[in-house]
């Protein structure tokens, strides 16, 4: 946009209506305090660069402003700064923006009148375009949106209001701004020469040129759309060639001022194109014309020149009721039949439109109608009459003369009853009160009202069915009573009744008659009997689930048409009889039925979804009888083997799931499977590689959590295959060769090598996490998951999960982007970081969140460095249906919340009162059926950014946090999803047993699950030892000791500070960690779980190796027990090579007060004797090129005021010839450190070069007497452990070599 004077001329063409009303806004708007500054509560300032002076009616081409601006912000948070945009909505140019800095007081008008404009226009997501009334106030309108999404610190407010991406949501205007997409589909475009009018008076010029839908466009190249843009209706008009200039078309319009314009084609093709084109828009004779969503102030005058409309769409406008322009127009209109004016906010029924007499279906949905006029009578052709969320209480007596009236919308009003009205429209079969404030369904009015077919009474406050009369009704086939509050419904009297619903009520019994059911849906309920008679006869469908029903009614196994039986989550302990689809997940069932019942009736029977239950092998004879199942789920049973000669009977198998149990091999019969396309067998215990690589549509392999060793692979692998889990199977080692004939794979899943590289110390001890997505039987994944185990300053974590539910954009751009909004929000704030997090995520969406939306849910642990004597603490934050559940002690805690409509009362009441559609998928506006989400910003203020956010501090009894989307947890309780991963190990093998759970349940969405195990340690501290500086949170020393607490838990730990490379990994001494849990303790006990990590002196990740065993190799040419390394015997948990001492040590952290150390007696020699120090093992390694005489000096000093002990392991003194700073008179401490440490042959990991196990560890026979006498002190020194403990010195850190 221009200067004042200088911008776009009037529009010609529709919307003539704009000048007139800003003539009337400018007259009046009052002025305003347009002074240098303006006062606390009033006045304006524009910034404009390059000015002299800071007047207030200059105008500022950039974004930014000075530091006086700044100040004058802050001295009051009711000031703040609203940019004004030129009339593209597209263009960034600086001299289309306007920041102007006002009040919460100051009007529209006074801006105007410093802008020296008409009008200030507000558009909202993008969307529509709306006039501000003169005494509308823009600051105060973003301030009230912006409190609406959530915001509630005006400071914050203010910050917020001054931010550019804050026009993706809600921007001002000088000049309603004209895009050429709003209009029609574009036929054809061009730039060439035009001249205006008949005569040739007017000069040629250059110009764009378009012909869109019905019109030609001409405007300025330059200023493309954003210039004067003049609009020729060709409807009626005429296209003629030009005979005196070559290739040069005349465009009329028709009417009696005419207007023509000229355009000159540069080749005869072209002319002949735009000609054949023109002809047919001219010749057209519009009967349908769609101009809904157009920010429309007024009815078009372009409209008027066809007579011939006949459907008339303008939803989505601001039309007025009366006046110039309105729609009392709209009686010029001789033929319409069909309008539609829904979301006009008309605020009352246009008395003009009861002139239409014509009008056969009417739609004025969404205008705030309390009450209709008595004028409605006159429309007798109307039958399809639509009132949807509006606030109508009752209905005019007039209504019963529209005796052709077969569909009124009254859904979503305010009415208490039915009304009577509805049985004198005798035409009308269906009854649509959905959203009203019914409490009770009366079945005698409805018995009276014998033309009505169709109910639909969903989200009510219905609590009771009322049936005076023993008259039954015959004409009702169709009931939706869903989200209601019944507990008792007896139905009987419906005799006709063939398709109820039902669900998410109150509901203990249940009374049907089956003459003519064909349908029922009684999901979420309390139904302990369902009684139906006569049996059902036409029942095709029956869905029970989440109710308390003990056994199959028996009406149901005799429905002798049932296809589609489900009743998941109840309390069934047998089978019922033949279907074609069967879910008896989450049961009992021990058994199934025998072949007594006839394998021909079992034959039907193609889905069959069995997963948790207790079935075992005897149940596979009986699965081999169903020859015709396609899709089998066997997941999490006891199964121990599959018969091959079983399975070879299943031919039609298509998908397979028997994951979860104890298999050691799938059969080779399985190659007989040639339909088969999905095989999921993760955790279990297979060995050997199935031969599934020779199916022809085998697509999805899933054989992860197993114990595979190698895989045999054919020639050719089937070009179907697109996924390939693998993960999990620690034993499986791929070669190259195999990694390459798998490249053309879409989705290969592997474990990554082992790496002793900086980034792989970044995974912290005192948390992992294991992730499992799975797209189900939708062509694309729209779940995104967030895992950073070392964030911030390394010692917190963030987790996340992300559902797009049909889109993919928006949780993969929140993925990217929603962590250092998480870590900015955190630095500014110590409270609201959460809620500020997801507000500012909402908004950095940008455009791609105005139609998108997402559900998000985000974990955050963090640790208060500030206050020593803090926990870890848990905050968690969602919006939408992605939810995290903590398991603390075995049982689950909800820290999230569902913000659905079926399961958030409080939002479903807000939305309703907002008037929203919500459509009978149970959706707002037929979009989404949550009611928080970030992104759809074109629903606010229906659906809201506002997250729900929790925080709780983590104490020793929490073991797990479990994050998943609404797939997940529709079809999982949250005590089964704990009971079902808690006593798995493996974080991913978890997560992957939640999703083939909710996908065993019957779940065909993506499905998406993380599980984060959760080490944290009680208050007193389990890691600082007695002469350890704990590192900071760069991995090295801090430069503060922090004294060590003892500590009453068993265990032990050590740390090791160091930076990791493979150079030095590779020269003296490696450290591997290990995901193993459980672990061997100084008493021979075996720990259950992992041993946590101390919460008050939480460390990096790069620096923490927590009981955990660790592989030091150190080479030379002497060995460190003064021997040759040819000379030196096998050491068991040391392994040799060449000059290399790989030593295998379980490194943990001693008890503290009262621990009974009992060092293991050795088969030959005892270790050698030394001081013990009751802190437990002490390693401090010197790291490589950073040792200086002074360092070495005073570590050596303090050294020595330490007491020495076996598995205080000090390395100084003598630097060897590959680098180590390693005294040959100490050297067999370390050694000694791995004969005090659990023996277990294999470890924990595997070590660059392992030797047998058998090799055990010999004392060369000169050193025995050595050895026997320091464990003689050793033992001697056990009593005084405690004063040991006080006297200790603390040392710091120092470190040669990386581990």
């Amino acid at each position: 946009m221009g200067e004042a004077g200088t911008g776009p001329g009037p529009r010609e063409g529709p919307e003539p209506e704009e000048d007139e009303a800003a003539a009337a806004a400018a007259g009046g708007g009052g002025g305003g305090a347009r002074g240098g500054r303006a006062g606390p509560r009033g006045g304006i300032r524009v910034l404009k660069r390059n000015v002299k002076r800071n007047g207030s009616r200059s105008c500022l081409n950039r974004t930014r402003f000075g530091s006086r601006e700044r100040d004058w912000l802050r001295e009051d948070a009711g000031r703040g700064c609203v940019y004004v945009y030129g009339r593209d909505s597209t263009s960034c140019a600086s001299s289309d923006l306007r920041l102007v800095l006002c009040t919460v007081d100051t009007p529209a008008s006074e801006i105007c009148d410093g802008e020296e404009r008409k009008n200030l226009f507000l558009q909202l997501h993008g969307d529509l375009v709306r006039r501000l009334e003169p005494t509308e106030k823009p600051l105060q309108i973003v301030y009230d949106y912006l409190a609406g999404l959530g915001f509630d610190d005006p400071v914050r407010m203010q910050e917020e209001a001054a931010n550019s991406d804050l026009s993706c949501m809600i921007r001002f205007y000088s000049e309603k701004p004209c895009q050429v997409e709003q209009l029609d589909r574009i036929l054809l475009s061009g730039i060439y020469n035009v001249r205006k009018g008949k005569t040739q008076l007017h000069k040629w010029a250059e110009r764009l040129v378009i012909l869109c839908g019905t019109c030609l466009i001409v405007s300025s190249v330059k200023d493309s759309h954003t210039g004067k843009m003049h609009i020729l209706p060709l409807v009626g008009g005429k296209v003629e060639e030009m005979k005196r200039r070559q290739y040069t078309l005349a465009f009329t319009s028709a009417g009696a001022q005419a207007q023509t314009y000229h355009v000159s084609f540069e080749t005869l093709a072209e002319c002949q194109r735009w000609h054949r084109q023109a002809s047919t828009v001219v010749s057209m004779r519009l009967s349908m014309v769609d101009l809904s969503c157009y920010s429309l102030e007024e009815v078009p005058e372009h409209l008027f020149y066809s007579q011939d409309i006949i459907y008339l769409n303008l939803r989505h406008n601001f039309l007025r009721s009366c006046g110039a322009g309105s729609l009392d127009s709209l009686c010029r209109f001789s033929q319409l039949k069909s309008l539609n004016l829904s979301h006009n906010r008309l605020g009352e029924f246009p008395l003009s439109l009861c002139e239409i007499s014509t009008l056969t279906e009417l739609n004025v949905s969404c205008n705030g109608l309390h009450c209709l006029p008595t004028q409605i009578g006159k429309l007798l052709n109307l039958q399809s009459f639509w009132l949807d969320g509006n606030f109508l209480t009752s209905l005019p007596e007039e209504l019963e003369s529209l005796q052709q009236l077969s569909c009124l919308g009254l859904s979503f009003n305010n009415f208490r009853e039915l009304p009577a009205i509805f049985e004198k429209l005798t035409f009308l079969d269906k009854l649509a009160l959905a959203g009203n404030l019914l409490e009770t369904l009366d079945l005698a009015v409805l018995n009276r009202m014998s033309h009505i077919k169709s109910v639909d009474l969903r989200l009510n406050n219905l609590k009771r069915a009322a049936d005076d009369t023993p008259e039954g009704n015959k004409s009702v086939t169709y009931m939706d009573l869903r989200d209601n509050h019944l507990t008792d419904l007896d139905l009987s009297s419906l005799g006709s009744l063939e398709q109820l619903h039902c669900e998410r009520n109150k509901l203990k019994e249940l009374t049907l008659s089956g003459f003519s059911l064909r349908a029922l849906y009684a999901n979420n309920n309390c139904l302990s009997s369902v009684n139906v008679y006569p049996v059902p006869g036409q029942l095709t469908c029956l869905e029970l689930v989440h109710n308390q029903l003990q056994c199959v009614p028996d009406w149901a196994c005799e429905a002798k048409k049932l296809e589609v039986l489900d009743m998941s989550y109840n309390l069934l302990v047998e089978l019922p009889s033949s279907l074609r689809y069967l879910n008896v997940s989450a049961n009992s069932l021990e058994s199934l039925p025998s072949a007594c019942t006839g394998e021909e009736s079992l034959s039907m029977l193609q889905l069959l979804y069995l997963t948790n239950n207790n079935l075992t092998d005897q149940c596979i004879p009986v699965l081999a009888g169903h020859t015709s199942l396609r899709i089998l789920h066997l997941a999490n049973n006891n199964l121990q083997a599959f018969p091959a000669s079983k399975l070879s009977k299943l031919e039609h198998l298509e998908e397979l799931n028997l994951s979860g149990n104890k298999l050691k091999t799938i059969p080779t019969t399985v190659s007989n499977c040639k339909l088969l396309h999905t095989l999921i067998a993760h955790s279990n215990e297979i060995s050997i590689f199935p031969e599934i690589l020779h199916l022809p549509r085998i697509q999805i392999v899933d054989l992860s959590c197993n114990e595979l060793t190698e895989i045999l692979i054919p020639e050719a692998l089937p070009a179907t295959l697109q996924e390939l889990d693998l993960t999990g199977n620690t034993n499986l080692v791929l070669e190259h060769q195999t990694l390459d004939i798998f490249s053309h794979i879409t989705t290969l899943k592997i474990d990554a090598k082992p790496s002793l590289t900086t980034d792989s110390a970044l995974t912290s001890t005192f948390w992992s996490h294991g992730i499992a997505e799975m797209a189900g039987q939708r062509n694309k994944l729209c779940v995104s998951t967030l895992a950073m185990g070392s964030f911030a300053e390394g010692v917190e974590a963030v987790y996340g999960m992300f559902d797009g539910d049909k889109n993919e954009e928006l949780p993969r751009l929140l993925q990217c982007t929603m962590a250092d909004v998480l870590l900015e929000e955190v630095q500014q704030s110590d409270t609201m970081f959460m809620s500020n997090t997801f507000l500012v995520s909402h908004r950095k969406l940008g455009m791609a969140g105005q139609k998108l939306g997402s559900s998000a849910v985000l974990c955050y642990i963090r640790h208060d460095l500030s206050d020593p004597a803090s926990n870890f603490s848990l905050t968690v934050a969602n919006v939408g249906t992605c939810q995290a559940i903590l398991c603390r002690s075995g049982k689950p805690l909800l820290l999230s919340k569902v913000f659905s409509l079926e399961q958030c009362s409080e939002d479903a009441k807000r939305i309703k009162e907002q008037k929203a559609i919500i459509t009978e998928d149970n959706k707002v506006n037929g979009v989404t059926c949550c009611t928080r989400m970030l992104g759809c910003t074109y629903l606010h203020p229906w659906i809201l950014p506002k997250p729900h956010v929790s925080s709780i501090p983590l104490t020793v009894q929490d073991e797990l946090l479990l994050l998943g989307n609404k797939a997940l947890w529709e079809h999982l309780s949250y005590t089964e999803a704990v009971s079902a991963v808690r006593h798995l190990h493996d974080p991913l093998a978890a997560a992957k047993k939640l999703c083939t759970l909710a996908q065993s349940y019957g779940c065909q969405d993506n499905v998406g699950a993380m599980v984060v195990c959760l080490n944290i340690s009680e208050d007193s501290c389990t890691c600082e030892m007695h002469g350890i500086t704990l590192p900071g949170p760069g991995g090295f020393s801090s430069t503060t000791a922090k004294p060590a607490t003892p500590s009453s838990s068993s265990g032990i730990a050590s740390e090791f500070g160091s930076e990791l490379s493979a150079s030095e990994v590779s020269s003296e001494v490696g450290s591997t960690a290990s995901d193993e849990h459980n672990a061997v303790g100084l008493d021979g006990s075996l720990l259950p779980r992992q041993e946590r990590r101390c919460s008050l002196h939480p460390l990096p990740p790069s620096s923490i190796f927590q009981r955990q065993p660790s592989s030091a190799t150190f080479s030379s040419n002497q060995s460190d027990n003064g021997l040759d390394s040819d000379d030196e015997q096998p050491v068991e948990g040391v392994m040799t090579n060449g000059s290399k001492v790989e030593v295998e040590v379980d490194i943990h952290c001693c008890k503290g007060k009262g621990l009974e150390f009992e060092p293991p007696a050795l088969e030959y020699s005892a270790s050698a004797p030394g001081p013990e120090d009751d802190s437990g093992l002490v390693l401090i390694i010197q790291r490589q090129n950073s040792v200086n005489s002074g360092t070495a000096q005073g570590g050596i000093k303090e050294k020595c005021e330490l007491q020495k002990s076996p598995s205080t392991c000090c390395l100084y003194g003598k630097k060897l010839s590959n680098g180590s700073i390693v005294p040959l008179e100490e050297s067999l401490n370390l050694i000694e450190v791995a004969t005090e440490a659990p023996k277990k042959k294999t470890g924990y990991f595997a070590a660059p070069s392992q030797m047998e196990p058998e090799d055990q560890f010999v004392v060369p026979p000169d050193l025995e007497e050595e050895v026997k006498e320091q464990m003689k002190r050793h033992q001697e020194n056990g009593a005084d452990q405690e004063q040991k403990e006080e006297s200790a010195v603390v040392l710091p850190e120092e470190f040669d070599t990386a581990l």
